[in-house]
């Protein structure tokens, strides 16, 4: 993820980028989680029985508690390694493959989002199943208590495969935001002025994926309502466009923007917080990698 005409910088084995990526997602998922489970209840609440997202805070802190805000955090949390791992990873490895095949050696604007999107399509296999079960926990009227009762339930009625239920919205999720948050972290980065220290390099990250976080999220948010009533059981939604038409058609528009506000205040400012991990990581294991 170089700025316009710098050299890409070596990329590093496959296992550094997966531990760099793995540290950034945990450190994100962390500071974050509260706000997910309010997005998620908000894109599941089709009588309007949150009002915004301070509201939404406060009913369930008073209604349910302050734990619920943690509840289902256990799927995030294994979900997070493996998803922002394969993110990064991926990204690196699908730039190098564009590289070559289009013959040049560094990275530009059309390469950054192409990568970015191809990107979000490999990290949606690995994180269907755990989106999923994070679902089902964090929906007001869920029934159950933890991971292992929602992936015993899966499987029992729906088999193993019942865990990918929702592919389809996730991959149009995670491409969207992908490549928007990786192609717009090449075009700001390119505009900032080269780092002399590493505090100013900090910031220019910092900026680079709030900006890019924020980006993103304003693309994929109807995939994501969406996605999050697919996996939530109901049978009214089964496919991304014709639900996403259905959505506005009955609720009106901006119903597809339903979470918006707590959504971007996670990936918009985590956007930032994953590329300052990712990238002190990365930095650090090419010192000790030489």
């Amino acid at each position: 993820m170089s700025s316009a005409g710098e050299v890409t910088p070596k990329p590093l084995p496959f296992m550094y980028q997966f531990a760099s990526g793995a540290i950034a997602g945990v450190s994100e998922i962390l500071v974050m989680y509260p706000l997910d489970v309010v997005k998620t209840r908000q894109q599941l609440d089709m009588t309007n029985a949150y009002k915004g997202t301070i509201n939404c805070l406060k009913k369930i802190v008073k209604e349910e508690g302050f734990s619920r805000l943690y509840k289902g955090i256990s799927a995030p949390i294994l979900m997070e390694a493996p998803k922002r791992a394969t993110k990064f990873a991926a990204n690196d490895e699908w730039g190098k493959v564009y590289r070559n095949f289009f013959g040049v050696s560094t990275m530009n604007q059309s390469l950054a989002t192409l990568t970015g999107a191809t990107a979000g399509a490999t990290e949606s296999f690995v994180v269907v199943p755990f989106e999923l079960v994070k679902i089902k926990l964090q929906d007001k009227t869920s029934r159950f208590n933890g991971m292992g009762e929602v992936v015993k339930d899966i499987i029992k009625n729906n088999g193993v495969f019942g865990l990918y239920k929702g592919l389809e919205s996730t991959l149009w999720r995670h491409i969207m935001w992908n490549a928007g948050y990786f192609g717009l972290i090449f075009q700001v980065r390119s505009l900032m002025p080269k780092p002399k220290k590493a505090s100013e390099k900090t910031m220019i990250d910092l900026t680079c994926g709030t900006i890019g976080g924020t980006f993103g999220t304003a693309l994929n948010t109807p995939f994501d309502v969406v996605k999050s009533r697919i996996q939530a059981g109901s049978t009214k939604y089964i496919w991304t466009w014709p639900s996403l038409f259905m959505v506005a058609r009955e609720e009106g528009v901006a119903a597809l923007y339903k979470g918006f506000i707590p959504k971007v205040l996670r990936l918009g400012p985590g956007g930032g917080i994953l590329l300052v991990v990712f990238t002190a990581c990365m930095d650090f294991f090419r010192t000790i990698h030489g």
